[in-house]
């Protein structure tokens, strides 16, 4: 008994000196974090080279088509191999991340890291409609981890280090520090605290130092839009907005519906020959779906393609990559949803153009739109979304088109009951993980961060009348400039900043509670009239 309050003393102790230690270990975690995920962009740059010097000669010898399609059936089995090894490489990571904040899963970091690098570079090196990002940020949260790991941290410590590594490996991926912070907070940590806040901007802008070193001060999108959307054609903006929402629950609902289908295959490797072997007949007879989609942006702004050939690439684009990432196979969904956002931007721009002449010369303000709305409309992420396209184009002049197309993309999935996708990967990758997986939690001690919102159930409840999973303890309370240790009569107020002390396997289940009953408000509270 001594043991433990020993460790919760050091536990509280600690969480109450850190900020600026905390800083520090986000710049070093900046640094490793960024370095690994730049190597792995490295690689993939290389990769796609060499793809390209395959497929051209491919093209022109016919044996080595053959050559091609063998070395992608053993690639498959190759990833296969890496998922038997450590399975929670599956997908982009993002949810991985997610599940090892609430204290459900602890993967191995080591295993994590070799597996993800090696199967991300295995899956879009041999061209799959997968991003760089989702691996970009589970190689920098297992850093994280890592270096955690061997410093010796605590818990509570090593939870918000983990969420600097996934803030770098996102910035690294994109050269995008701001939106690795904001996704991060908004994604990944769930939570807002001064702490986290600087630790994972040291994280990021470090991580984006070394990323621009390697490979120069460019945007990731190099392309000019300089044209503004006049006042007067907003009506168009607002009904794209209601475009995209809708196009994003179709993208989730699908990936749903694909993932449902693949799991009745017996054999992972079966699954994952299918998008293999069609990046080989792809590649051969439509290369443009090949990988992330990158180079499809900019040939989207220059307004060659035609409406026919717009809705073919988006047809044959947004199936290669549900097909891709259902199979399991590392790999991300930012940089394709992005791209196929694009798509639908200049889609919609072509069909406006055949009634009006309204937005002539807007072109790109549209495939930005379109990038910005599809990830609001399936991550439902708005703030990083806007973010992202803005620092990805090099551009901060349309923040208002962006909001406004985001926010109305945000609300159409969430009017028709479509969770976001990372929600659904989650709550999909926990009911299938092994029970056994949760016996390799520690059982430490971890504070936990949450806010009284105005009108959740919490508000004016005392703290004995809500019923908190066991073993957890509120151990502060702070309100406005006051912090004091509250009691079980002590009633809770809006705005107030809780601190939780739980055992490590109960976190999963506070964090429902903080959700369910501190952040949520309860709509009979906003529909109530005094009569």
């Amino acid at each position: 008994m001594q043991t433990g309050w020993h460790t919760v003393k050091n536990t509280i102790n600690r969480y109450r000196s850190f900020r600026y230690e905390l800083i520090l270990e986000g710049i070093m975690v900046g640094a490793i974090s960024g370095s690994i995920v730049v190597f792995f962009r490295y690689l993939l740059s290389h990769a796609d080279e060499l793809l390209h010097v395959i497929l051209k000669y491919a093209k022109q010898n016919t044996w080595a088509i053959f050559v091609g399609f063998l070395i992608l059936l053993l690639a498959a089995l190759g990833v296969t191999l890496l998922l038997k090894w450590e399975s929670l490489i599956s997908g982009s990571g993002i949810p991985q991340v997610e599940g090892e904040m609430i204290g459900e899963i602890d993967p191995c970091w080591w295993k994590a890291l070799i597996a993800k690098l090696a199967g991300g570079l295995l899956s879009l090196g041999c061209g799959l409609s997968l991003g760089r990002e989702g691996p970009s940020i589970q190689l920098g949260a297992m850093a994280a981890k890592g270096f955690s790991r061997l410093t010796r941290k605590a818990k509570t410590e090593e939870k918000m280090l983990i969420t600097c590594g996934a803030s770098a490996g996102l910035s690294a991926a994109f050269n995008a520090p701001i939106a690795g912070v904001l996704f991060s907070l908004e994604e990944v940590h769930k939570h807002f605290s001064p702490e986290i806040l600087l630790s994972t901007m040291a994280a990021s802008i470090t991580s984006d130092f070394v990323s621009r070193k390697v490979f120069g001060l460019k945007p990731i999108f190099d392309f000019q839009i300089n044209e503004m959307i006049p006042l007067h054609s907003y009506q168009f903006v607002l009904l794209f907005g209601v475009i995209i929402g809708i196009m994003g629950v179709v993208y989730n609902t699908s990936l749903s519906k694909m993932q449902d289908l693949y799991e009745k295959m017996p054999s992972r490797y079966a699954r994952l020959l299918i998008p293999f072997v069609l990046a080989g007949i792809f590649g051969l007879y439509y290369p443009a779906v090949l990988g992330g989609g990158h180079p499809l942006v900019e040939v989207l702004t220059s307004g060659e393609m035609l409406l026919g050939a717009l809705c073919l690439l988006l047809l044959l684009k947004f199936s290669f990559s549900i097909l891709s990432f259902a199979s399991g196979a590392p790999g991300g969904i930012f940089l394709p949803l992005l791209v196929l956002g694009a798509v639908i931007g200049s889609i919609y721009y072509n069909s406006v153009g055949i009634f009006t002449n309204s937005l002539d010369g807007l072109l790109g303000n549209f495939v930005i739109l379109g990038m910005a709305g599809y990830f609001s409309a399936i991550v439902r992420a708005p703030i990083t979304g806007i973010i992202l396209i803005s620092e990805m184009t090099g551009s901060f002049s349309h923040l208002l088109t962006l909001s406004m197309v985001s926010l109305i993309a945000y609300v159409v999935p969430d009017m028709l009951h479509c969770a976001p996708v990372y929600d659904q990967l989650l709550h999909r990758l926990l009911k299938r993980l092994n029970p056994d997986r949760k016996s390799s939690l520690t059982g430490e001690k971890v504070l936990v961060e949450g806010m009284i919102f105005h009108g959740s159930e919490a508000e004016g409840k005392k703290i004995c009348e809500i019923k908190w999973p066991e073993t957890c303890l509120l151990v502060s309370l702070q309100r406005a400039e006051d912090e004091f240790v509250p009691g079980g009569e002590t009633k809770l107020s809006a705005g107030d900043k809780i601190v939780v002390l739980c055992d490590e396997t109960a976190q999963g289940k506070l964090h429902v509670v903080l959700q369910d009953v501190c952040e949520t408000v309860k709509m009979q509270d906003i529909f109530k009239t005094d009569f």
